[in-house]
C-alpha cells in the first residue's frame, strides 16, 4: 500500500468520525418535539425534589442563572395575569446555580424569599442537571424557557439574553400555545 493512500484514508475515517460526532450532538439539543423526563433536582433548602405535576399538567418553566433571572419577567407576568387553572396548569422557576456568580447559600435565601413573597415553586440546579438532561447547552448568561405538554414533550423554547429580550409578539404566542394546551 502506498503512503498517499494510507494518509488519504485516515483523512476519510477522520471526517467520518467529526461528522458522526457533529451528528449525535445536535440529536441530544433541546428541540420542539422531543420528550423529556423529570429529573432529580433540589427545592430552596437543598433537598431533592423533581418538577411538581410532571406529565399531569401543562409546565411553564424559567431556567436562569441569577445575572439573568429578571428576563423571564415580562413572560411570567403574562402568564400570571392570565391566571390559569391549578387543575391543568404548572409554573415554576429553577435557579441555574452553576452558572451564577453568587454563592449558593445567597441565591438559597433570595429563592426562599421569592417563594414566599410570590406565592411560587422555584427549585434550585447546582450542577446544570436539568441543562444536561434536556439538552438545553450552554444556559450561562441566559434565561431559558420551556414550555412542556402533559405528554412530557417540548411545545416552546426559548432563550433569552440582554440582547434578546421577549417581544410581545412572542409572549402573545406563548400564552396562546398555553391556552392551546390547557384546552386540549
Amino acid at each position: 500500500m502506498s503512503r498517499s493512500f494510507l494518509w488519504k484514508s485516515l483523512i476519510v475515517v477522520c471526517c467520518a468520525i467529526i461528522a458522526f460526532a457533529v451528528s449525535a450532538g445536535s440529536v441530544i439539543a433541546a428541540s420542539v418535539g422531543q420528550e423529556v423526563s423529570n429529573p432529580q433536582i433540589r427545592d430552596a433548602d437543598d433537598n431533592p425534589a423533581t418538577i411538581p405535576d410532571f406529565g399531569t399538567h401543562v409546565i411553564a418553566l424559567t431556567y436562569a442563572d441569577s445575572s439573568v433571572s429578571d428576563l423571564g419577567d415580562p413572560l411570567n407576568d403574562a402568564m400570571k395575569a392570565k391566571n390559569y387553572s391549578k387543575a391543568a396548569y404548572r409554573g415554576l422557576g429553577v435557579a441555574n446555580m452553576k452558572d451564577s456568580t453568587a454563592p449558593n447559600f445567597l441565591i438559597r435565601k433570595i429563592v426562599r424569599s421569592k417563594i414566599e413573597k410570590y406565592k411560587s415553586t422555584i427549585l434550585t440546579d447546582v450542577d446544570l442537571t436539568l441543562a444536561k438532561t434536556w439538552g438545553l447547552g450552554n444556559c450561562k448568561g441566559k434565561s431559558v424557557f420551556v414550555l412542556i405538554g402533559k405528554d412530557k414533550k417540548i411545545k416552546y423554547l426559548r432563550y433569552t439574553d440582554k440582547n434578546k429580550p421577549w417581544t410581545k409578539a412572542e409572549i402573545d404566542a406563548v400564552l396562546k400555545t398555553v391556552d392551546d394546551l390547557i384546552a386540549k
